[in-house]
């Protein structure tokens, strides 16, 4: 017998007590009864169903959501909740996953590399029709392992790489192929594809507008050079979110230069697609985290960069905070910043900040960070044992709004 075990780095988030409960609780009243000594993940499904249809509403296509940026149940829930029905996967246990929550979902794997068993596994037994990819040995191992073209229903994508951005995550190094082998690529697949499309990804986090209208008029280049019939054009991913220090155009200004440089492309038969993830999620999660001692402006805590609060360290991301203190009267009205160490026994496991609370911060205290319900939970590792944390649903919004991404009341 085998003696290989599979293994999840972290085991799932545990659900808390409040999960039963008919009427969700707030956040401030779970701490002051659960006064809880491992990290509690807050889920705010209304933020999260609030955001996702602000967006189906206002872009003229079909919206992907990037499950990567969380894949936890009750978050594709909200998503699907607010009117999303594709779904963006990049692994067979993500396909998995989303067929095994919405049988009638759209699913669209859209690593441009994938394992050969992978591709049988989608295509096979989950339905999963669309399939990206950047070479001309892709387009091969794709034919091979569906067996699939143009009769079947099969979708190819080409992915186009694009010059280096100015995005918080460039990710211009690592997939998409050059204007002239996304043409010889789309030659090449058209004959196989029931939809042929092109998609690009200007970076994760990108505050200019203006990058998704260079893209499209390269990648507008590129169909003219190809010459054929494009089915769909996918937009990507890369929408930003509010944090302390960052404040994005609304959603409106992205979307409105996505359809106008669209119409000058004039391609009447292209459908439009696009991938948000953190537009989407990120705003529907915080994290309570609690302070295990002060040293002058440093808080040691029980979560950090190998936890939930990746972002928070190498990248320097700041997030929204407060201190949350039951009892003994209220904190300190004077706020000075602090820089976190999260509970690992690396020195890397340092948060800068500065993340602004009251003075008199203290061991004991706990804090919430918000804005992290994109690549906050997914990211956790089992590092030094620290792998526990709770997951909990509760009433209160978003720590933080981000223009255009929340219905009005």
């Amino acid at each position: 017998m085998s003696q290989l075990r599979s293994r999840a780095a972290v085991s799932p988030l545990r659900r808390a007590f409040a999960e039963a409960q008919p009427s969700l609780p707030a956040v401030d009243d779970l701490i002051a009864v659960e006064r809880p000594e491992d990290p509690m993940h807050c889920l705010r499904p209304a933020a999260i169903v609030a955001a996702a249809a602000a967006f189906v509403a206002g872009f003229p296509g079909d919206v992907l959501y990037a499950v990567k940026c969380n894949p936890e149940p009750a978050v594709l829930r909200a998503v699907y909740e607010g009117g999303v029905r594709h779904f963006d996967c990049a692994s067979a246990a993500e396909v998995a996953l989303v067929r095994t929550l919405f049988a009638d979902a759209q699913i669209h794997f859209m690593h441009p590399v994938k394992s050969r068993g992978a591709i049988r596994e989608a295509w096979g037994r989950h339905r999963v029709a669309d399939f990206v990819l950047d070479s001309a040995d892709e387009l091969a191992k794709i034919l091979a392992e569906t067996g699939a073209g143009a009769a079947d229903g099969l979708g190819l994508v080409i992915r186009l790489a694009l010059p280096k951005g100015t995005a918080a995550y460039d990710l211009s190094g690592k997939f998409g192929a050059a204007p002239d082998e996304a043409v010889e690529l789309l030659r090449a697949a058209r004959p196989h594809a029931a939809r042929l499309g092109l998609s690009f990804h200007v970076g994760s986090q990108c505050l200019d507008p203006l990058a998704w209208r260079d893209a499209m008029e390269l990648a507008g280049a590129v169909i003219r050079a190809a010459e054929v019939t494009l089915d769909v054009l996918d937009v990507g991913g890369g929408f930003p979110v509010a944090y302390p220090d960052i404040d994005p155009p609304p959603l409106g200004a992205f979307l409105a230069e996505i359809e106008a440089s669209f119409e000058r492309l004039a391609l009447p038969s292209t459908r439009l697609w696009a991938e948000p993830g953190r537009a989407l999620v990120a705003g529907g999660t915080s994290v309570v985290v609690q302070v295990l001692m002060r040293r002058g402006d440093a808080l040691y805590v029980n979560d950090g960069v190998y936890g939930s609060l990746s972002d928070a360290g190498a990248p320097g991301f700041r997030f929204p905070v407060r201190l949350i203190r039951p009892e003994d009267g209220a904190p300190s009205a004077t706020r000075q910043g602090f820089e976190l160490f999260g509970p690992t026994c690396d020195s890397a496991d340092r948060m800068r900040g500065p993340f602004y609370l009251p003075a008199d911060t203290r061991e004991g205290d706990w804090i919430e960070l918000g804005q992290l319900g994109a690549y906050g939970a997914c990211l956790r590792t089992a590092f030094n044992g620290f792998d526990r944390a709770r997951l909990v649903e509760v009433r209160d919004g978003a720590m933080l709004e981000t223009a255009g991404y929340a219905l009005a009341a």
